[in-house]
C-alpha cells in the first residue's frame, strides 16, 4: 500500500504546462503500468514508455534540477549549475568542436545541454526528442536566448533517425541512450549519421562488474533505478562497450496541501525512490551514472583521430572518430 513520505512538494502554477491537463495521477498510473511486466515487454513498447515518464517528469525536473536534465561531478565551493556547465564544455572540447558546425543532441531534453554547447562552440545543433512537450519547451527557450535561428529540435525516435547518412560534423548524447531498448542498433544509427573523419561522444548509465544479477539486494537497487528513471533495462559497463565496437566504434577508455496538481507526492515518492538506487548503487560501487567513452572508426583498414581517456569519479568517456573515406 502506498505510504507518502514526508516531503511536502510545492510547484508554482508557472511550471505546470498544458500537457498536465492529463491529471498526474492517471499518467503516473499509466506509466507504472509497464513495470508490472516482463523486461520483454518494457522494451518492445519502450517509446509509449519513455514518453510516460517524462509526462510525469518533466516539470519536476526542471523545477528543481534546472534545464539540464543530467550529473555532474561537483568541485569543492563549486555550485550545481555551475558544474553542470563544466561538465558540458568538457564535452564540448573533447569533441573538438568548431565554429558553424553542424551538430547532433540524441536524446535532447528540454535543450538545456544544446543551447549552453551551441553558444560556448559557436556551433549550429538539432535536438533529437520524441517527446512533444519538451521539444515544445525547448523551442520556447532556444527563443529567449536568441538561438532560434541557428539551433531547432526534430520529433523523432533515436532507433529511427530521420537524417540522410554523414548528416553531422559531431553528435552526442548526454544520458540518453540508456533509454535505448537496443544499445547496438541505437549507436549504429549514430555511426549512419555522423560524418567521416568526425566524433561522437557519450555518458552512459551503466551497472559495474561489481554488479550480481543473484544478489537480490542488488537487484532491488537495480530495479529502482529503472523505475525511477524510465529504463527498460541498464546494461553492465561490458556490454556498453562490446555495443560501441559491434556498432563499428573502438573504445580507447573507459498533493497534500493543493500547491500542486493530485499525483504530484506519488511522482515525487518514486523519483525519491530513484533517488535511493543511484546512492546506494554508487555506494556498493554497483552503478556508473556517467560513462562517457573515447571511440574511434576504422574505416579501409585506416585509423584516424585518436582522442585520450578521461576519466573521474568512477566514470568514464568515450568520443568516436569516424574515419574517413
Amino acid at each position: 500500500m502506498f505510504s507518502p513520505p514526508s516531503r511536502i512538494l510545492v510547484v508554482p502554477a508557472r511550471y505546470l504546462p498544458s500537457q498536465l491537463s492529463i491529471p498526474i495521477k492517471k499518467r503516473y498510473e499509466k506509466y507504472h503500468s509497464y513495470y508490472g511486466g516482463e523486461e520483454k515487454d518494457r522494451k518492445d513498447n519502450y517509446t509509449d514508455m519513455v514518453n510516460k515518464y517524462y509526462d510525469l517528469v518533466t516539470t519536476f525536473f526542471e523545477y528543481g534540477w534546472g534545464e539540464s536534465f543530467h550529473f555532474a561531478n561537483r568541485l569543492k565551493g563549486e555550485s550545481l549549475p555551475e558544474s553542470k556547465k563544466r561538465h558540458e564544455h568538457f564535452l564540448a572540447l573533447q569533441l573538438g568542436l568548431k565554429p558553424g558546425q553542424k551538430v547532433l543532441d540524441v536524446g535532447c531534453g528540454i535543450g538545456g545541454p544544446l543551447r549552453e554547447i551551441a553558444q560556448f562552440s559557436m556551433t549550429s545543433i538539432t535536438g533529437l526528442n520524441i517527446h512533444e512537450y519538451q521539444i515544445t519547451r525547448g523551442k520556447a527557450l532556444n527563443r529567449k536566448v536568441g538561438l532560434d535561428k541557428t539551433c531547432d529540435f526534430v520529433k523523432a525516435d533515436f532507433m529511427k533517425m530521420p537524417f540522410p547518412d554523414n548528416s553531422f560534423d559531431a553528435v552526442y548524447a548526454i544520458e540518453a541512450t540508456c533509454h535505448a531498448p537496443d544499445v547496438v542498433a541505437c549507436y549504429k544509427e549514430i555511426y549512419r549519421v555522423l560524418k567521416p573523419g568526425q566524433c561522437f561522444a557519450v555518458y552512459e548509465w551503466c551497472m559495474t562488474d561489481s554488479f550480481d544479477p543473484h544478489n537480490q539486494e542488488h537487484q532491488n537497487i537495480k530495479a529502482e533505478i529503472e523505475l525511477g528513471n524510465g529504463l527498460p533495462d541498464i546494461r553492465v559497463t561490458g556490454q556498453c562497450l562490446d555495443a560501441v565496437k559491434q556498432a563499428g566504434f573502438e573504445a580507447k577508455g573507459l498533493e497534500y496541501i493543493g500547491l500542486a496538481p493530485k499525483g504530484s507526492q506519488r511522482v515525487l515518492h518514486f523519483l525519491l525512490k530513484a533517488a535511493d538506487g543511484l546512492f546506494d548503487g554508487g555506494r556498493k560501487v554497483l552503478f556508473i551514472q556517467l560513462l562517457l567513452a573515447i571511440l574511434e572508426f576504422y574505416l579501409s583498414g585506416k585509423k584516424y583521430s585518436q582522442q585520450c581517456i578521461s576519466s573521474w569519479l568512477g566514470s568514464l568517456m568515450w568520443t568516436a572518430s569516424h574515419g574517413a573515406v
